[in-house]
């Protein structure tokens, strides 16, 4: 038997990628060997008690050694973790002086969590140096990588597997999910897995089309087809032919253009502007919202064509068992040295377990980016400097009840544009790494309104009006990164981006 089959049950792997349970889950969040990160161990239904101390379980991942957490920090005596048969959960902590964190609260007495509190991914810190996430496992540990999209929980798992199934195929897909979770990664990959990967891969955001010139953006236009069209247009479909075409925010497409979209999608035939016959197009479709497009009156022939296959890309609240090795990847992608990595603060790593990262992976990744600033600056940093933490865990009370979660802040209410300060725009901004979607939900306004206000903050320029050799200089002196290039230059990284490519500073997608 391998030391893989030692620490999962062997039960989990009676087939590849086997859905399982679910089955009572243990993930290191945090360890002082970033190694570690991200090794699980799977509670056997049959054991129903596991104790957790220093020297045991044997966390594992697939392909690597299972070793004990073998902490000093943490207790030889073990706390014990008992899964009763109603799914409820009892965590009764160590006959020790180690202190045992439940969500954030020293547990001195033992602790009943239900199902549902499991669900949401409960946080275990050992001994002020190891964090646990105690979660469900849906499916089994798989290693079936997707570049860009990391994480070992089922959540990740079922989604790479879907991303490997449809890029064999040329069919349409539709990506949903909230903003930040990886909808564009997630076409990047079904791309680079398909037979057109040696084919341009074109994104647009459909939110940044101007409704009358939408037409001409996207199948093209001749030579004074339109006020103002000096010379023939290529539209994105020829550019795309032979490859993929990602449309982003889908949601946002203006509406004279959707029925135009599903024509090109029943037959694959288009016309420019001005044209007198009709082009073909086999670009494939790859499309993304963090919208209910049932609900918006979305042209629904449009949306069914659309739904050729569909996957939803998990929010990061749902696979808090990532947060990690998410955290751990963005801090590695900035340069981060051992010796930084060793002094960053055990309560910031803490809170940013907890917290429920409205904005995503990507905000995520922006916090990770500006905590490493801060840390080069001499500063110590608090997860509330760059986001709001909500309110504080209040201790377990002695009936058992969990600790109320740090990451509880509710939606953003809708706002008038006038209750939006010029300050509130750039703090919704740099939280949300000048991603327009994240910012116009935290601010509680439409994007439409968060572009007039952009439009009219003095602080804020339009990409193309920023000079080439200013932004040259960002790119270097921030290696490339958009987000804190855009930060940097004050303007919206999609435009940026955009420009960028213009320009020819900015290699494809």
């Amino acid at each position: 038997m391998n030391d893989l089959e030692n620490s999962l049950p062997t039960q989990l792997f009676a087939q590849d990628n086997a859905r399982i349970g679910p089955a009572l889950g243990l993930t290191i969040l945090w360890h002082p060997d970033p190694q570690r990160i991200g090794d699980q161990y799977a509670v056997p239904a049959s054991e129903g008690r596991l104790a957790l101390s220093r020297s045991a379980p044997l966390f594992v991942r697939p392909g690597h050694e299972s070793r004990a957490l073998a902490h000093r920090a943490i207790a030889r005596a073990p706390a014990h973790i008992v899964h009763l048969p109603d799914d409820a959960v009892e965590i009764v902590p160590p006959d020790s002086a180690m202190p045992l964190e439940i969500n954030g609260a020293v547990a001195s007495e033992k602790i009943r969590l239900d199902r549902a509190d499991i669900a949401r991914g409960v946080v275990l810190g050992l001994g002020g140096k190891v964090l646990l996430c105690l979660h469900w496992m849906n499916m089994a540990p798989k290693d079936n990588p997707v570049p860009g999209f990391l994480g070992v929980s089922s959540g990740a798992i079922a989604t790479r597997e879907l991303i490997h199934q449809v890029a064999a195929t040329d069919l349409a897909v539709l990506l949903l999910g909230e903003t930040g979770t990886g909808k564009d990664v997630a076409a990047r990959a079904i791309h680079a897995g398909s037979s057109r990967s040696n084919q341009p891969l074109v994104a647009v955001n459909m939110a940044t089309l101007n409704e009358a010139l939408a037409p001409a953006d996207l199948f093209g236009a001749l030579k004074g087809a339109y006020t103002g069209s000096q010379v023939k247009r290529e539209g994105l479909f020829a550019e795309a032919d032979g490859g993929t075409l990602f449309l982003d925010e889908l949601g946002d497409t203006p509406a004279s253009v959707q029925p135009m979209l599903l024509r090109v999608l029943e037959t694959g035939r288009y016309r420019p502007l001005g044209a007198s016959r009709d082009l073909m197009s086999s670009a494939r479709l790859i499309a993304a919202t963090d919208q209910d497009l049932d609900a918006k009156g979305f042209n629904q022939p449009l949306l069914r064509r659309m739904e050729a296959f569909v996957i939803r890309v998990p929010t990061l609240r749902e696979r808090r068992e990532d947060i990690g090795m998410l955290l751990l990847h963005a801090l590695q992608e900035c340069g981060i040295s051992a010796a930084e990595l060793a002094s960053l603060p055990a309560s910031l790593v803490s809170a940013i377990c907890h917290y429920d990262w409205p904005g995503n992976v990507r905000q995520l990744a922006n916090v990770a980016r500006r905590t490493l600033i801060a840390l080069r600056a001499g500063q110590h940093p608090t997860l509330g400097q760059f986001v709001n933490v909500g309110r504080t865990p209040r201790p377990n009370t002695s009936a058992g009840a969990p600790a109320a979660r740090a990451d509880a802040s509710p939606a953003s209410p809708r706002r008038k544009l006038a209750q939006v300060t010029s300050d509130d725009l750039l703090k919704a901004l740099e939280s949300h790494g000048w991603q327009i979607s994240g910012a116009a939900q935290a601010l509680g306004i439409s994007r439409p309104s968060l572009y007039k206000l952009i439009e009219a903050h003095p602080a804020i320029r339009p990409a193309a009006m920023i000079p080439v050799d200013e932004i040259s200089t960002a790119l270097r002196e921030f290696r490339g990164d958009l987000t804190l290039c855009a930060s940097y230059l004050k303007t919206p990284s999609e435009a940026l981006r955009r420009h960028m490519r213009v320009l020819g500073l900015e290699p494809g997608f």
